[in-house]
């Protein structure tokens, strides 16, 4: 199987919608994946992931299946903070050397950090979320046991995911084994950018996705698009 994990476009935040850019950029990606062939789709349930599937949908004439469980509402309220000046943001989205330089980064004992403390349920929101990815997978044929799947029924589709930057940073930490600190503090998700998992079927029955490409933004450049980056 191969598992596009896919952030939105350039999003109007208040409104839950792409802007104008944001939708060029959804019908860029469009023809690259109708190109490359996508078998299933699927989508967070917030209006700016599931309108950035839309022009695939069509395209490709296939419908949308909505998973609650990738909306980022929940991420958000788990993994926000509020600083001195009253804004507020991802508590991953710290100085990253700072957050490297920590000793907890890479122990199983990250949600300790000074810069996850004053999250509403930082352990509690990440552990949800690798649940429901897992979930996710099983229901696609692999079932998690500890750092790698079990190929319960081997896939040959390419299945998309649609969803955001924040949460998809959370999922891939987990389906990649990664610690998810580290894996903050080194990668970043632009507007429509497309990462590909591939679950290669070994002999053994077991796998591990293998992180083929990450945050690709190829179809922007292809339209000539502008790629200035905007979190």
């Amino acid at each position: 199987m191969r598992l596009y994990i896919i952030r939105h476009g350039e999003p109007d935040y208040e409104r839950d919608c792409l802007t104008d850019k944001g939708r060029l950029q959804a019908h860029a990606l469009a023809k690259r994946l109708a190109v490359q062939g996508v078998d299933r789709i699927f989508s967070s349930p917030n209006g700016r992931a599931r309108e950035t599937a839309k022009p695939t949908c069509d395209m490709l004439g296939l419908p949308c299946a909505i998973e609650d469980w990738a909306s980022e509402n929940y991420a958000w309220r788990d993994f926000h903070i509020t600083g001195p000046d009253g804004t507020t943001n991802w508590a991953f989205l710290c100085q990253n050397s700072r957050l490297k330089a920590n000793p907890l980064a890479m122990s199983g004992r990250w949600y300790e950090m000074e810069d996850f403390r004053d999250c509403l349920n930082a352990k509690g929101g990440y552990e949800r979320l690798a649940d429901a990815s897992d979930g996710f997978l099983s229901r696609l044929g692999y079932v998690r046991e500890n750092n790698v799947y079990r190929i319960h029924k081997p896939n040959e589709e390419k299945v998309a995911l649609f969803c955001h930057g924040g949460m998809g940073s959370i999922i891939l930490s987990h389906m990649l084994a990664i610690p998810p600190v580290i894996f903050w503090a080194t990668f970043d998700m632009t507007h429509t950018g497309v990462t590909i998992l591939d679950f290669n079927h070994n002999t053994d029955g077991m796998t591990a996705p293998s992180c083929l490409v990450f945050s690709d933004i190829s179809h922007i450049y292809k339209e000539n698009l502008s790629t200035g980056y905007f979190a």
